[in-house]
């Protein structure tokens, strides 16, 4: 699977993931971004035109060398300065208490470690700083969630480790203890990978609170 993920999945993500209806998500989850930014799954650098002007600078990861080679050219086309790291959102070299703002779009269903994951954003995080997201994951209708139990094997070989059987509600919740969440079926998207969990999690302002 190296060349198909390497060679042909970040061009087949880059198509599938830049349709209007995934734009009107990426643009609503950065509106209200600022700071020091680091953004987690970087991918083909598909959320750079929706970042709001006062983001001049941002930090991103990301483990696959074939998607970062097609954002090249978005990277180039845009005002924001990119200061890439390849490797994966489980396991960041940045210190502790380091970015206003953490961002993940259609990221958290790939990463394997999806808990340290999220205990490493809220790591890098300032007190009281905000975690953005929008992802999809498991549905709350029983019939949806056996067919994605039944697809997430298949998806995770052809879509890059993605997992469509998540509660990312849980998940987040059981990292942050502010979040603030909504989360419903996207429009014209299957529901099998349709339903979109999108909110704002905030770390808390007392540093001396462990998780």
């Amino acid at each position: 699977m190296g060349l198909y993920n390497e060679k042909i999945l970040p061009y087949l993500l880059d198509l599938s993931m830049s349709g209007p209806t995934l734009a009107r998500y990426r643009r609503d989850v950065l509106a209200e971004v600022s700071g020091e930014v680091l953004e987690i799954g970087f991918g083909t650098g598909l959320n750079l035109p929706y970042y709001p002007d006062r983001v001049r600078q941002i930090v991103t990861v990301d483990p696959s060398p074939g998607v970062h080679h097609l954002a090249q050219k978005r990277i180039e086309a845009s005002p924001i300065t990119v200061e890439h790291h390849m490797l994966s959102g489980e396991a960041l070299p940045m210190a502790g208490g380091t970015f206003d703002s953490v961002i993940s779009t259609f990221t958290l269903c790939s990463i394997p470690d999806i808990e340290r994951a999220l205990a490493e954003i809220y790591r890098v995080l300032k007190p009281g700083g905000r975690f953005f997201f929008v992802e999809h994951g498991l549905s709350p209708e029983p019939g949806i969630q056996t067919w994605q139990n039944r697809l997430t094997p298949l998806q995770k070989r052809i879509a890059g480790g993605c997992h469509i059987n998540r509660n990312m509600r849980q998940l987040i919740e059981q990292q942050f203890d502010q979040v603030e969440l909504e989360a419903a079926y996207a429009e014209k998207i299957p529901k099998v990978a349709g339903y979109f969990y999108q909110g704002v999690a905030t770390k808390h302002q007392e540093t001396g609170i462990a998780h």
